[in-house]
């Protein structure tokens, strides 16, 4: 296989690098508890909780970059470059339910990628189209005073089949488990930690998440946690049938470490991750096949402009 097609390959597979995040619910979502508390800290227990102001409005700036990439093929290949993409996100009007939840809208207002020198031009206009069709995409979702996403649904622009599907959701799901923690059912205090386990989907894969948190700081409305993310997945495969390829995923590992600073009165947070993720898997396209392992290192960033109301 060339090297130029490689590199094709890797503009689709490098979304199970640089991703990361939560489950997408559509619709209305499981009332099991998804938070297991495992420590419940020192000192005066409390719970936490959102009070999201009426009307408040943000905009966050989502930055994921590789900051290193090593690729090794069976061919004897070796990349070492990664994309990066940034997204802009405007959230809300939030609007309080009689239910005491919050329902808000969320929209791309901006998308760019940046692949760096060594992409053929074909896989870095491919991949910046891909983000361009972002533009302008968005919809609703409905959560509670914990942080649970009760209700979504994506808008009509969402749903333009032209829309990068798999690109959307995971964009989404890295939002979602640094700007809106879910908080634990009981009071906790300083030192406490908690963690959720679910399954979720990126780029079509399966793959099941931990995540953990610890609550380092809390004054007013403002709250410091920091935050450790696993993943881990089954062998599987997956067909992409646009780029005419079939993917055997042999083995994903993915740990990440950071901290989201959050405001309890305000929509989203800010997010600082790093982390690192090996992969190994095989790409069958046509009478070719060629076994493919990775190891990355990844950072993602996410920064919030708030509205007038919500500064400090």
């Amino acid at each position: 296989m060339t090297k130029q097609a490689l590199l094709r390959i890797l503009a689709v597979v490098c979304g199970l690098l640089v991703f990361q995040g939560c489950k997408v619910r559509t619709g209305v979502v499981d009332t099991k508890d998804p938070v297991v508390v495992l420590e419940y800290g020192v000192g005066p227990r409390t719970p936490l909780r959102y009070a999201i102001d009426e009307g408040s409005t943000t905009t966050s700036t989502l930055e994921i970059s590789t900051s290193s990439m090593m690729t090794t093929t069976s061919s004897g290949e070796k990349l070492t470059k990664g994309p990066s993409l940034r997204f802009v996100v405007s959230s809300g009007p939030a609007i309080k339910l009689p239910t005491g939840n919050v329902r808000l809208d969320i929209r791309i207002v901006d998308a760019e990628a940046v692949l760096p020198p060594g992409f053929e031009p074909q896989a870095s206009r491919d991949f910046s189209q891909s983000a361009a069709l972002l533009r302008g995409v968005g919809g609703w979702i409905e959560v509670d005073d914990r942080g649970n996403i009760v209700r979504s649904e994506l808008d009509q622009a969402a749903k333009n089949p032209k829309v990068p599907t798999r690109l959307l959701m995971t964009i989404v799901q890295a939002r979602t488990s640094l700007a809106r923690v879910v908080f634990p059912a009981e009071p906790v205090a300083l030192g406490a930690r908690w963690e959720a386990r679910k399954p979720l989907k990126l780029y079509g894969f399966e793959i099941q998440q931990t995540d953990r948190y610890t609550l380092r700081d809390r004054s007013g409305n403002t709250v410091k946690l920091g935050v450790d993310i696993i993943h881990r997945a089954p062998e599987q495969n997956l067909s992409f049938a646009e780029e005419g390829m079939e993917l055997a995923l042999k083995s994903l590992s993915t740990t990440a470490s950071g901290e989201v600073d959050l405001r309890l009165n305000a929509l989203e947070g800010n997010a600082r991750l790093k982390g690192q993720s090996q992969e190994s898997l095989t790409v069958t396209k046509g009478d070719q096949t060629e076994s493919i392992e990775l190891d990355s290192a990844f950072e993602l960033s996410m920064d919030v402009t708030y509205d007038a109301s919500q500064a400090p």
